[in-house]
């Protein structure tokens, strides 16, 4: 079933492949169509412009989405969603502003690292350039932008094909015995990309469904009755 990596440099060769089921889809498309039936469209990443989710992408990073929604209504308010707007203000300016996504002061410095690095390559529409490995690495050199992140904005805001895992992706993973838990993130990314069609709208989507599908059924207590996964389909482990 799985297969580990002695090296991750070569991740983007290595392949994980399950079969098709009886109706032609494997078990990843199969997962998706029982959560969209089950949730319905998601509308995720909320947000009114590229720059708007990417921020959203930093600021949310250890907290709730709520929070980070007050702090950039206190960006939208004062018409500061402009990356030369943003690092015109002071470090002082800027955590009080972002206050309400918690961590301000870290969250401040990485944000500022960000807009930065956007304002040198010509902003998210001169990162469109590159290839989507490519502007990874770049991200990834970002002080405070980790994978996750990265790839949020990757395919939110640049709208590049490259799934996001998360939180919520590991856990549900562990849980119906698709992964151990202590799988490096590139191994966990892989399983969905080498298993659905590249196509940038099925990866937001079927990544807003595992966190719709964390929140209600498979939290840190699951609730596994009628969970749309709780099935003998969706399992590779004994229940």
């Amino acid at each position: 079933m799985w297969k580990t990596h002695e090296s991750l440099e070569n991740t983007e060769e290595t392949r994980y492949e399950f079969p098709s089921g009886e109706n032609g889809m494997n078990v990843w498309m199969r997962m998706f169509e029982a959560l969209f039936d089950a949730f319905g469209p998601q509308h995720w990443w909320p947000g009114e412009t590229p720059l708007e989710v990417a921020i959203g992408a930093i600021l949310t990073q250890n907290t709730n989405w709520r929070n980070v929604e007050r702090a950039i209504q206190n960006l939208k308010e004062r018409d500061l969603i402009d990356v030369d707007k943003l690092l015109k203000l002071s470090e002082d300016e800027l955590k009080e502003l972002i206050r309400p996504s918690g961590f301000f002061n870290v969250k401040a410095r990485r944000l500022r690292n960000f807009l930065e690095f956007l304002r040198k390559h010509g902003g998210l529409e001169g990162l469109k350039k590159f290839d989507t490995y490519e502007v990874r690495q770049m991200l990834l050199r970002v002080p405070g932008i980790g994978f996750e992140t990265a790839d949020s904005i990757i395919l939110y805001a640049l709208e590049k094909p490259i799934f996001v895992v998360d939180a919520y992706t590991r856990r549900y993973l562990k849980r119906h015995g698709f992964i151990e838990g202590t799988e490096h993130y590139d191994e966990i990314r892989k399983l969905f990309e080498d298993n659905l069609p590249k196509d940038v709208e099925l990866y937001k989507e079927y990544h807003a469904l595992i966190v719709k599908l964390g929140k209600v059924y498979c939290k840190s207590k699951p609730v596994c009755e009628n969970c749309p996964l709780n099935k003998k389909e969706f399992w590779r482990n004994e229940k």
